[in-house]
């Protein structure tokens, strides 16, 4: 098998490494970067200090905060606007995995016109599209080395998920310090979210020797971490141990593909407006129960780099071990269930089939070890809900 491998041409990683965008954005010979962020990164101080950083790098940058959390068609218009006007020639995706991947959707749109749904899978998108230099403030979504971007159809409700080389950052500028204000309850739900990339990658249908290397260590290094941040979120260790691995789940799946938990996710997300490694975290345990069997020895791959099972334990228990460990560790980081969430009952079940339609619609589930059917995933979401 051949794997065909797409990585950001620049990564900056480590402590200090924002102080480097403006060299970045030069070096790229860009001039007219539209800062793309929200309402939270502006209201610490975060985004003017990047915009004067850049000011002071020579750079002629304007800043759109009206990025929203998992943006939606609708929410694009404005970045649009903005990005026209200032007759941008990159964007800089600066926060979580909304900001960096509304970054990505103006940079498409701006030179391709349309609208989103014109983009989403299965179509392929190699471009063009102007370069995205992503900058990431928390350690989950990977989306600063992935080529993908979600976005809501405001019209339907669906997530959509986009996919190509147009939506691979040209650079990405990885910097744990960014991470040092992040809640418990974010800090859980994006390492959540960075180890479902990983594992999903490993036993995707789509995995590879290089993806495979990627995926091991971002599992081995959140099993050792998470945990740690999520008790004390000043510890600096952890912090930048999560921020790398988060890192290197996003090439991982970038070069893989992610499987049946992030096709569920996704209509969770939509319908219920669940931050999306929170739904991830509400799927993770029962999605892999239901499909370790047609891919034990992956799965207990993923169960000892894990810390879950040993040498001598044997892939089926092993295995078994890894979705016992699951459940543990969302116990451990008060993962709700959507009962608990407070989502009712009967919009949840009168949804469920729309959701598990979207689901398969999406592809993802295709690369799961077992292929589900509708009514599969329907019964999955009825297990979830308490």
């Amino acid at each position: 098998m051949v794997a065909s491998l797409s990585l950001p041409r620049i990564l900056r990683i480590g402590r200090g490494a924002v102080g480097e965008l403006g060299d970045v954005i030069t070096g790229l010979g860009l001039s007219r970067p539209l800062l793309v962020t929200d309402a939270f990164l502006t209201g610490t101080g975060a985004a003017d200090r990047l915009m004067a950083a850049l000011t002071d790098a020579g750079l002629q940058p304007r800043l759109f905060a009206g990025t929203v959390p998992d943006p939606t068609t609708d929410s694009l218009g404005a970045g649009l606007a903005v990005l026209r006007d200032h007759e941008a020639d990159s964007m800089i995706g600066f926060g979580g995995g909304s900001p960096m991947d509304t970054a990505k959707a103006l940079g498409l749109l701006a030179v391709q016109g349309g609208q989103m749904r014109d983009y989403k899978a299965p179509h392929a998108n190699p471009g063009p599209a102007l370069p995205v230099i992503a900058v990431p403030t928390t350690a989950g979504s990977g989306s600063e080395a992935t080529q993908f971007t979600i976005i809501t159809d405001s019209a339907t409700d669906e997530k959509m998920l986009c996919s190509g080389p147009a939506f691979l950052p040209v650079a990405a500028v990885v910097d744990f310090e960014l991470t040092l204000s992040m809640p418990p309850r974010l800090t859980a739900d994006t390492g959540v979210d960075a180890l479902t990339h990983a594992v999903e990658a490993y036993v995707s249908r789509k995995a590879n020797p290089f993806s495979d290397g990627l995926a091991l260590n971002a599992i081995s290094t959140i099993g050792r971490h998470l945990r740690r941040l999520y008790a004390d979120g000043e510890d600096i260790e952890a912090r930048e141990a999560m921020m790398l691995a988060a890192t290197q789940a996003g090439i991982a799946f970038s070069n893989s593909s992610v499987a049946l938990v992030h096709g569920m996710s996704r209509p969770i997300g939509a319908h219920f407006h669940v931050a999306h490694g929170l739904s991830n975290a509400m799927l993770f345990p029962a999605v892999t129960a239901f499909s370790v069997r047609a891919a034990e020895s992956r799965y207990a791959d993923c169960a000892r780099a894990f810390g879950a099972a040993t040498d001598g334990d044997g892939d089926a228990l092993a295995a078994e071990k890894l979705v016992a460990a699951l459940r543990t560790l969302c116990q451990d980081l008060e993962v709700p269930t959507p009962q608990t969430h407070g989502i009712g009952k009967d919009e949840w079940f009168r949804l469920a089939p729309v959701m598990a339609e979207q689901a398969l619609a999406s592809g993802s589930p295709a690369n799961n070890p077992v292929v589900p059917t509708a009514d599969e995933i329907e019964d999955l979401y009825a297990q979830i809900y308490a």
